[in-house]
């Protein structure tokens, strides 16, 4: 098939460019050439998605089977593509977010769950998003699915994914946690050990996106892990096995860290204490065919990438996350009552 991918040369874009080729596919990419490098394979167009003009070249004698939106986050812009790729394709997967749901992360959501109420078209640019409040953020998301809807002609397809991580993940949350336990020694690890978490493999979205296009799988899913498989114990032991580092880690009381101000889901990524944040009903997703690899492999793949690569590529939103070690020094000493240790022994 001949796809279109608006985006595709960091993290999700990039991934679901290179398993589109690596099924097969024709792949064209449309962006400005700034953040990331173009996928070897893919017919690679300079251009602004923000800039009508950019997008009446793009389509001016090319015609596409499906388009896979990875890079839309202001809904004016998202509904501009919509609306110029109308007749130029026939289906429209758009890549929005949980954050939709004004009800998460306090309150377990489906699809079913209210969304934000948002004008399709309020105008912004995507420079500043990481910059939004989450609000904000999921507001214009949910402005963009809607842009999507009444702006494409064609089918369409709109999954909610969570948190992602894996390979060229460039947001600083795995491939902080592998840095911190790589480091060793004694690692502050945040609130109970069992409590569950349903992060998502980019691979595992990747391939969901493509077969919900190749068998015209429309409509919204959320695409998450499935709930209680894993916990926040295991993600930190793969770690530590991944890395091959023996560590001591020290399970401080959420009471603790709230009360000296940790910021959650950023100063220890992944950590938050809001009872829907790993209480999202993905069933639709599920039975529709999504499958999704144990964390461990995620974890371990991740970690070898860094290796290969030297590290994550730089984004802004990694300077938000990790603690500082000065920071964590203090408080492992001030948190001498809220602890429990475990060992991890890679091998053993």
């Amino acid at each position: 098939m001949r796809i279109l991918v608006l985006g595709g040369t960091r993290f999700v874009g990039r991934v679901m460019v290179e398993q589109a080729i690596t099924a097969g596919h024709r792949v064209t990419t449309l962006n400005r050439g700034l953040t990331g490098s173009d996928v070897p394979g893919a017919e690679a167009i300079r251009g602004d998605r923000e800039n009508i003009n950019d997008l009446g070249r793009l389509v001016t004698g090319r015609e596409w089977d499906w388009v896979i939106d990875t890079s839309g986050y202001v809904p004016a812009v998202v509904g501009q593509a919509a609306r110029s790729l109308a007749g130029q394709a026939g289906a429209y997967l758009f890549l929005s977010t949980i954050s939709v749901y004004p009800g998460w992360p306090e309150e377990a959501v489906s699809e079913s769950s209210t969304t934000y109420d948002c004008d399709t078209a309020i105008e912004d640019t995507a420079e500043e998003e990481a910059t939004w409040s989450a609000a904000q953020y999921g507001s214009y998301k949910a402005g963009c699915e809607q842009a999507v809807l009444q702006g494409f002609d064609g089918a369409v397809t709109i999954l909610r994914p969570g948190v992602i991580l894996g390979p060229q993940e460039n947001v600083g949350r795995l491939t902080w946690w592998l840095n911190r336990i790589n480091r060793g020694g004694e690692i502050l690890a945040p609130g109970p050990p069992d409590r569950p978490i349903q992060p998502i493999d980019i691979r595992d979205l990747a391939t969901f996106a493509l077969h919900c296009l190749a068998t015209t799988t429309t409509g919204v899913f959320n695409t998450v892990a499935p709930q209680g498989r894993t916990t926040f114990a295991a993600m930190l032991s793969a770690c530590a096995a991944a890395v091959g580092v023996s560590c001591e880690l020290a399970w401080v009381k959420d009471e603790f860290l709230l009360r000296h101000g940790v910021r959650q889901w950023t100063e220890l990524p992944l950590w938050r204490t809001h009872p829907g944040t790993w209480r999202v009903d993905a069933t639709r997703a599920h039975d529709a065919g999504l499958r999704c690899r144990r964390l461990q492999k995620t974890v371990h793949d991740t970690w070898e990438w860094m290796l290969k690569e030297g590290g994550p590529p730089a984004n802004a939103r990694q300077d938000q996350h990790g603690l500082s070690p000065e920071k964590e020094r203090q408080l492992l000493v001030e948190s001498k009552q809220s602890v429990t240790r475990t060992l991890e022994r890679p091998g053993a």
